[in-house]
C-alpha cells in the first residue's frame, strides 16, 4: 500500500465539519470522493483534527492509503481539480512511511482565534472572525492566559458532547495579539478536548468584558463547566498547523 500525507485548507462556512456525517457535507466525505474519482480507489481519509461545522483551516493534516503509487503533484492538482467549485484545497502531497497517522502520530496542534473587537459590524470577514462590540481589557486577557499553561484538568473548559475519558490536557502556548482591533488567539497543545479553545477563548472574552470576576486559575481548579464563558463562535477559529 502507498500512504499519502495532506496538507489542507479550507473554508468551513458551508460543511459539516470535518468528520463524515449524514446531515451535511463534510470536508472529509468531499476529499474520499475525490480521490476515489482520481485512483478509483475508496478510502477512509484520516484527519489530525475534527474541526467542527464552521470552523475553518489554514493547515490541516490528513492521511490515506492507496493500492496505486501516483506521483504526489499529481494528486495534488487531480484532488484540486475534483474538489472544485468547493472551498477545499490540497497545499501539498507527500508519499510518507506506512506507520504515518495524520492523527495519532500528531506532536502538537496549533490552533488561531480571530476576534475583531469593533462597535460596527463585520462584512468581509463576517463568516471569518467574531465581532465582539464591547472594548475588551486585552491586558486583562493576557494576564488571565497564563494560567492555563502547563497541565491542568480542564473539565470545565469541555462541552457536554465531549467523549474523552480524561480532561487532563497539558497547554504548551498560548499568545495573544492585537493590531487595532484585530485580536489572535494562538494556542498550541498536543490534543485538546470537544470545543475546549472555543470555550477557553469565550471565557477570556467573557473576563475581559467584565462578566465573569472568577481567575482563569479559580475556574480549573473548581472543574464546573457553568463556572466557564460562553462557547465563541466557530467561523472565528481556524486549526492553524499540525507538527509531527
Amino acid at each position: 500500500m502507498n500512504n499519502y500525507k495532506l496538507t489542507i485548507e479550507y473554508d468551513g462556512s458551508n460543511f459539516v465539519g470535518w468528520q463524515q456525517q449524514k446531515n451535511g457535507n463534510s470536508i472529509q466525505s468531499a476529499i474520499q470522493k475525490a480521490i476515489l474519482e482520481l485512483s478509483g480507489e475508496r478510502v477512509e481519509v484520516n484527519g489530525a483534527g475534527r474541526t467542527d461545522a464552521g470552523v475553518h483551516a489554514y493547515g490541516q493534516v490528513a492521511s490515506f492509503s492507496i493500492k496505486k503509487k501516483i506521483d504526489t503533484d499529481v494528486i495534488r492538482d487531480g484532488l484540486n481539480q475534483h474538489l472544485r467549485p468547493q472551498l477545499i484545497s490540497i497545499q501539498k502531497a507527500e508519499q510518507v512511511d506506512e506507520d504515518f497517522h495524520a492523527r495519532f502520530s500528531a506532536k502538537k496542534r496549533w490552533y488561531k482565534y480571530k476576534i475583531i473587537n469593533r462597535r460596527a459590524p463585520l462584512t468581509i470577514d463576517v463568516n471569518h472572525a467574531w465581532c465582539v462590540f464591547k472594548k475588551l481589557d486585552i491586558t486583562k486577557m493576557k494576564n488571565e492566559s497564563s494560567f492555563f499553561i502547563g497541565q491542568h484538568d480542564l473539565n470545565a473548559f469541555r462541552s457536554v458532547y465531549c467523549q474523552s475519558k480524561s480532561s487532563i490536557k497539558t497547554i504548551e502556548n498560548i499568545k495573544i495579539t492585537q493590531e487595532d482591533e484585530n485580536i489572535i488567539i494562538e494556542i498550541g497543545a498536543r490534543s485538546f478536548l470537544h470545543s475546549q479553545v472555543r470555550i477557553m477563548v469565550g471565557t477570556l472574552v467573557d473576563i475581559a468584558k467584565g462578566n465573569i470576576n472568577k481567575s482563569i486559575k479559580e475556574i480549573i481548579n473548581n472543574k464546573k463547566r457553568e463556572e466557564a464563558g460562553q462557547t465563541a463562535p466557530p467561523r472565528g477559529l481556524y486549526l492553524l498547523k499540525v507538527e509531527y
